[in-house]
């Protein structure tokens, strides 16, 4: 039956699917009494071309995520002048010397997870009238091939952000392992956002976003639940 489900999903168009992640979002708000406008879906963009991003915009999807500030210079500057009231979140790691690209064409930065990026944010902020929302990045599985601050390193990396580098921290980001529940690793991310002030959680993906709303989430993001699998 699953199976079944999941192959009528992959035949939908791209607006359909669209419609149906929100229709979840609606449903998993609902059942932990949070309202739709406390959650925000971005729609992972990466790796898709202009023409499919277009299918979503076109059915009023607003907020998009990509990994790599090279390919957001490629496709979003025509798009987002086009349609000036998108928001364009980095999800993917951000190198240092990208950070000025990444301030320019990015609304949120979800990636922020040592000090070196921390400071050169910091650089290329200063003076600037327009700043991105800043997320860190947190390894919730303490995994040494995947980016983000360790669990025990958060408190004292938001601090050093804060205090530093004067950047003002809007959110926590997490990505749990593959392999594990995701549950533990979403309440852990809640937990570290609610003793360091921080309000907005980026967390949950296509195949677990229901209940990273149900841990607090304030922004999914989803990818191949919209766009299919590539």
């Amino acid at each position: 039956m699953a199976s079944q489900e999941t192959n009528h999903e992959e035949s939908l168009s791209i607006p359909s699917r669209l419609q149906l992640v929100r229709d979840h979002i609606h449903r998993a708000a609902a059942d932990c009494d949070r309202l739709d406008a406390q959650i925000e879906l971005v729609c992972v963009s990466k790796t898709q071309p202009a023409e499919k991003i277009l299918e979503a915009i076109n059915a009023r999807q607003r907020i998009f995520g990509e990994n790599r500030v090279q390919e957001a210079q490629q496709k979003w500057p025509d798009l987002k002048a086009k349609f000036p009231d998108i928001q364009l979140h980095l999800i993917g790691p951000l190198q240092s010397n990208k950070a000025k690209e990444a301030v320019e064409i990015f609304d949120v930065i979800e990636t922020i997870d040592r000090e070196k990026i921390a400071q050169e944010i910091a650089k290329v902020l200063k003076g600037r009238p327009s700043k991105p929302k800043l997320f860190v990045q947190v390894n919730t599985g303490s995994e040494p091939q995947k980016a983000g601050v360790l669990p025990e390193s958060a408190d004292s990396f938001i601090e050093f952000c804060r205090s530093q580098c004067g950047l003002h921290i809007s959110g926590l980001m997490c990505i749990p392992p593959a392999d594990e529940q995701c549950s533990p690793h979403f309440a852990l991310l809640a937990l570290i956002a609610k003793r360091n002030g921080v309000s907005e959680l980026s967390m949950g993906m296509s195949s677990d976003y229901e209940l990273a709303i149900q841990l607090g989430a304030t922004f999914v993001r989803v990818g191949s639940a919209i766009f299919g699998h590539r």
